[in-house]
């Protein structure tokens, strides 16, 4: 059902992008959820949204179509700082809180939505916060950072000091949540029971948010079209998202199927280790890499593939593999606790970091029709649940609730 704001009650909604790094091609999870839900939210009657963002968030936001919204870029380049990724970091911090201080809020019911628990977007809430007592916070915490002695962390080895600082860093993110937000959206079940204590966060103050997906535009598309790929990945070239372990298990599904090809989709700071990896593996004829895609284009390599591989070692769902499940592909992923409830249906889990196994779950989808359709029907039954236009109304009745 949904919930509409009366002209008595306006609502303000302010979101705090202040994290959006590099250029468009190339979205977090995190981000699409914003932008995706702005998008929608914006059309409501008595609602206005105002987005407070870098100058790579402004450009995202507008090439993804949201523009009937106000924006405000906070923490233009300082050049003093050159490219340092951590200087930058805590520039946009520093400057989000400073302008977070400065700004009024208008009259009615007003809602801070901190769209990451980046330090950018999480801090410069906190001070909206406990400037306007009034204000809500609504603070978005999609993934915990693992522990240093957590033996799934990507984090290891040469990543050690990255993995440190993510995971310190959180550290007071955390605890301001705890002590001062009003709600807190998180992407699985599982992460849910991780904040709800029955006193302050009660279990109706804390949602699987899960994300959503464009269900329209893959129904309009054709099924017949020649199948180019056995398999397709989507995602960020990240340390989290198993694209080196990907080539250690396509090299063991090529050992059954020697002809066997995979589509990867995304770029990222793994990119150059993906391409010497394949080459080492001699799979240069098995693997190709796509680059960024979105919209049509990437619809149409959904099309052309077969199944949908979820390498994920360590998440708490991703929503790029529901994309695929809309083309009504069936999917392939490890048996991530945080999957359990985020694809219950249309995926095949494999045992945790068993390459031979997730490498014999996508030969079986190729060679085994009836599992294939079953899984594929599966998938795309799941994934309507996510269409956008649900999702955003669901979640816009729990934040005016």
């Amino acid at each position: 059902m949904s919930i509409n704001v009366t002209e008595s009650e306006k609502l303000t909604i302010i979101i705090l992008a202040n994290s959006v790094v590099g250029s468009t091609s190339g979205m977090s999870g995190g981000d699409r959820i914003w932008i995706e839900c702005a998008k929608r939210w914006a059309k409501k009657p008595n609602v206005s949204i105002s987005i407070f963002t870098t100058e790579e968030g402004l450009k995202r936001g507008q090439q993804y179509g949201l523009i009937d919204v106000a924006y405000e870029v906070w923490s233009k380049p300082a050049r003093f700082l050159g490219h340092n990724v951590y200087l930058l970091y805590f520039w946009r911090a520093f400057k989000g809180c400073i302008n977070a201080l400065a700004s009024p809020l208008s009259g009615g019911r007003c809602v801070v939505f901190s769209s990451s628990d980046f330090f950018p977007d999480s801090l410069p809430a906190w001070f909206f916060k406990v400037k306007h007592k009034e204000a809500k916070w609504l603070a978005a915490f999609y993934l915990f950072a693992p522990s240093l002695s957590d033996k799934s962390s990507p984090y290891r080895g040469k990543l050690f000091a990255r993995g440190l600082f993510y995971y310190v860093s959180q550290l007071p993110v955390l605890c301001l949540i705890r002590r001062y937000a009003n709600m807190v959206w998180v992407t699985s079940e599982v992460d849910r029971w991780r904040f709800i204590d029955g006193e302050r966060f009660t279990s109706n103050k804390v949602l699987g948010v899960r994300g959503g997906v464009d269900i329209k535009t893959p129904v309009s598309l054709s099924d017949q079209v020649t199948k180019e790929y056995d398999a397709v990945f989507l995602g960020r070239f990240h340390p989290q998202k198993g694209v080196l372990e990907l080539i250690d298990i396509w090299r063991n599904v090529c050992n059954k199927k020697p002809n066997a090809k995979l589509a990867m989709i995304g770029v990222g700071e793994l990119e150059g280790s993906v391409r010497e990896k394949i080459v080492a593996y001699k799979l240069q004829n098995n693997i190709s890499l796509l680059g960024f895609k979105d919209g049509l284009e990437k619809l149409v390599i959904f099309k052309k593939s077969r199944v949908v591989v979820h390498p994920a070692v360590y998440d708490s769902g991703g929503m790029a593999a529901c994309e695929a499940m809309a083309c009504r592909l069936p999917g392939v992923s490890f048996d991530l606790p945080a999957l359990v409830t985020y694809y219950p249906k249309g995926m095949l889990k494999t045992p945790c970091y068993d390459f031979v196994g997730f490498a014999e779950n996508i030969v079986r989808l190729l060679e085994d029709n009836e599992l294939y359709e079953k899984t594929a029907a599966d998938a795309f039954n799941w994934a309507k649940e996510w269409d956008w236009d649900k999702r955003a109304e669901i979640l816009f009745n729990y934040l005016v609730e």
